[in-house]
C-alpha cells in the first residue's frame, strides 16, 4: 500500500484526494466549475500541508488523462508532473471514462448484469464512449461516435446498458430503447481513483513523466458509431 495524491479536472469539476492504504485521508471538491486554473493549486497545496502536519509524504501522484477538455486537463497533467518532478516520484494516468464506471460499479447502483457506457461531452451529438462490464472488463473499444436512434442498436437489442456522464445527458431523447437506462448526476471524481491508482502502483504502471500527454477532446475525429461488442468478451 502506499501514500497517494490524486487529481481529477477531466470535466467542470475540479477534485483532489489523498490516500493512505487505500483510505481517504483528504479531499477537496468543487462542481461547480469549470474553476480548475484558480482551484486545483490551492487543493494541491492543502493536502501537501495536511500530510506534512501528519508526518507523511507522498509514494506517488495519479491523475485523470481523459478524454476530457483540453484546459482541465492540461491544468491537472502539469499540475501532477511538477509535483513528481519536484518530489522524484511516479506518476499515474487513470483512463477518465474507466474512472466514471468504476464510481458506477462502487456506488452499487446497478444489477451485475448491466453493462456501464460512460460518455464525456464533445460537442452537438458527438460523444467520446465505451462499453464496460459490471467487473470493469473491457466490452468495446474506446470511440468517438455521433449518437442518433440507431446507436447501440444491436448490443440495447441484447443487453441492458446503463449510461452516464455528461455526454449521456444529451442522448436521453435519442437513445429511447427499452434497454436503455441512464444514471444521473456521475461525474469523475478524485475519491474514486482510488483503488485504480493503487492497483496501478502495486503492479508499477507508471507513465513516463517527461513524455505523457493526455487525451484531449480537441483530438475527436467525428466516426460512425462503433458500437460492436469486442470479440469473446
Amino acid at each position: 500500500m502506499s501514500c497517494i495524491l490524486s487529481i481529477e479536472t477531466s470535466t467542470e469539476v475540479c477534485s483532489v484526494a489523498v490516500s493512505n492504504r487505500g483510505e481517504i485521508i483528504f479531499e477537496k471538491e468543487n462542481i461547480e466549475g469549470p474553476s480548475h486554473a484558480v482551484l486545483l493549486g490551492e487543493y494541491v497545496n492543502e493536502a501537501i500541508q495536511f500530510l506534512r502536519l501528519e508526518n507523511m509524504s507522498l509514494d506517488a501522484v495519479a491523475v485523470s488523462c481523459g478524454p476530457g477538455s483540453y484546459t482541465g486537463l492540461r491544468i491537472g497533467v502539469s499540475e501532477a508532473k511538477g509535483l513528481c518532478y519536484g518530489l522524484s516520484i511516479p506518476l499515474i494516468a487513470i483512463n477518465t471514462l474507466e474512472l466514471m464506471a468504476y464510481g458506477v460499479v462502487k456506488s452499487n447502483m446497478i444489477d451485475r448484469s448491466i453493462l456501464l457506457c460512460p460518455m464525456i461531452d464533445a460537442r452537438r451529438m458527438e460523444v467520446y464512449d465505451t462499453l464496460f462490464d459490471f467487473d470493469l472488463n473491457l466490452k468495446k473499444e474506446i470511440s468517438a461516435d455521433i449518437i442518433d436512434e440507431n446507436s447501440f442498436a444491436d448490443i440495447l437489442n441484447e443487453n441492458k446498458i446503463a449510461f452516464f456522464g455528461n455526454g449521456a445527458d444529451k442522448c436521453k431523447n435519442v437513445l429511447s430503447h427499452a434497454n436503455a437506462q441512464f444514471i444521473d448526476n456521475v461525474y469523475p471524481k478524485a475519491a474514486n481513483m482510488v483503488t485504480l491508482a493503487e492497483k496501478a502502483y502495486e503492479e508499477k504502471s507508471f507513465v513516463d513523466v517527461a513524455y505523457f500527454e493526455p487525451f484531449y477532446l480537441k483530438e475527436f475525429v467525428a466516426t460512425t458509431p462503433k458500437n460492436k461488442v469486442l470479440p469473446g468478451k
